[in-house]
């Protein structure tokens, strides 16, 4: 069994890095509320993989995208994600989308899908990630695989919210900074990995130079 797309999508999604952001955005909920957001974000961080993986193939086909550029594209938007990542930020996140989040609730509006479950959860690296593995797939129980660690990151976000209070006592700013840049250099690692087959997908004659 392939561990590598878990082990991408943790490193992607990063329930850890998005922390404080969770703790900035739900600081003046209720306990209720603040469980509600959990639930909510974590479920949506599952169907945003899920659905990845069972339709997003069908469609960049619908496009006429072939996979090897795909790869490409995607491995360059995990490249700078993971750069994102190094300088301690979320690998999904912009400042603007902080913002918003602070104006939903400023407003009273519900933050648990948007921006926490997306994007600062889980968006285009994450869907790119999961596309590229279910193409490799070949039975449907590979498939399904894909999906069910969809379900781990769900519960692995659901743990890490749930307990955030005491990380980030525990960790600290600093300690989180240094886990999300430890992170980063891991998909760095992953993102050129896709990039390179990619590319030796797309241009053959770059694996025979290479094989000389």
């Amino acid at each position: 069994m392939d561990f590598k797309p878990l082990i991408a999508l943790l490193v992607i999604v990063n329930p850890v890095g998005v922390v404080p952001f969770f703790i900035h955005f739900t600081q003046s909920f209720t306990r209720e509320q603040r469980r509600r957001t959990i639930v909510v974000s974590s479920f949506t961080a599952f169907v945003v993989i899920a659905l990845s993986a069972l339709f997003g193939m069908k469609i960049i086909e619908f496009f006429g995208i072939s996979l090897p550029s795909f790869q490409v594209g995607g491995g360059t938007l995990l490249l700078i994600s993971s750069l994102q990542m190094l300088n301690a930020q979320p690998a999904e996140g912009r400042k603007e989308d902080v913002s918003e989040g602070d104006h939903k609730v400023d407003a009273g509006a519900s933050i648990a899908v948007v921006p926490l479950a997306i994007p600062l959860l889980t968006g285009p690296a994450t869907i790119s990630t999961m596309v590229i593995y279910s193409k490799q797939t070949q039975q449907w129980w590979q498939l399904g695989v894909l999906v069910g660690y969809g379900v781990v990151v769900g519960l692995v976000t659901f743990v890490v919210f749930s307990a955030s209070g005491r990380i980030a006592k525990v960790l600290g700013q600093t300690g989180i900074n240094i886990m999300t840049r430890l992170m980063g250099l891991i998909l760095a690692a992953l993102a050129v990995e896709l990039l390179s087959d990619g590319l030796l997908k797309l241009f053959p004659v770059l694996g025979s130079h290479v094989g000389n």
